[in-house]
């Protein structure tokens, strides 16, 4: 019987073990169970474009409203002075042509379409000018960064070349520097409006884009 009674005594252990484990194993789950699901979803990886098509305020205006562009930022590029100013990029001297860069998400829009708006956008036929403005710093250019963005720009030139009576002379060169313009100058377009140069250059200019349907009338 004492036998008996052990054998009992110890197989009830062996269950009380057995249970005991299976609610630690029980608590140990729960938690993973309930866990929030890890995200996925990569931050976009964006590009850069770096265009410039006379005053850089218009060329602002008019690339923020295509989605799939995160930012746009005015500035220099072109010349050989180093971190120039806006009134030494305006006596002509330092070489640097008023851009804008762009970063865009290319799985929203492509370097190819940007292309497309840039030469609907202002007059690439007009050298060192447009419109009003008149200078080296407003001519037509655009500066890639990789070999592929440099075969793009050569053939979009050459697209847009069908539809112009007058050849154009749109510089595409190797970007080696931009340089961000002074505060003041960004998202000129936004907060100025009822500044004179918005009103009778930039919103006349944006509402024929929208008419063509190149750039919509709100970003979505």
């Amino acid at each position: 019987m004492k036998n008996s009674r052990i054998a009992l005594t110890s197989r009830g252990l062996a269950r009380c073990f057995q249970t005991a484990s299976l609610l630690l194993g029980c608590l140990f789950l729960v938690p993973i169970m309930n866990a929030a699901p890890v995200s996925t979803n990569a931050p976009a990886k964006l590009e850069t474009a770096t265009f410039g098509g006379g005053c850089f305020w218009c060329g602002e205006a008019v690339f923020q409203r295509i989605p799939g562009v995160k930012s746009v930022t005015s500035g220099f590029a072109g010349g050989t002075t180093p971190h120039p100013s806006y009134e030494e990029v305006c006596t002509g001297q330092t070489g640097h042509a008023e851009v804008i860069q762009i970063q865009f998400d290319p799985a929203v829009i492509s370097f190819d379409k940007l292309l497309e708006v840039f030469f609907e956008e202002h007059d690439p036929t007009t050298l060192n000018r447009q419109g009003n403005d008149v200078g080296t710093q407003y001519r037509s250019i655009i500066l890639y960064s990789t070999p592929a963005q440099k075969a793009a720009a050569e053939k979009a030139r050459a697209d847009a070349a069908r539809h112009f009576s007058s050849p154009i002379v749109t510089q595409i060169v190797p970007l080696t520097a931009f340089y961000p313009a002074e505060q003041y100058h960004q998202n000129f377009y936004n907060l100025h409006p009822g500044q004179g140069y918005c009103q009778f250059t930039i919103r006349p200019k944006l509402q024929k884009l929208i008419d063509k349907g190149v750039i919509p009338a709100d970003k979505k």
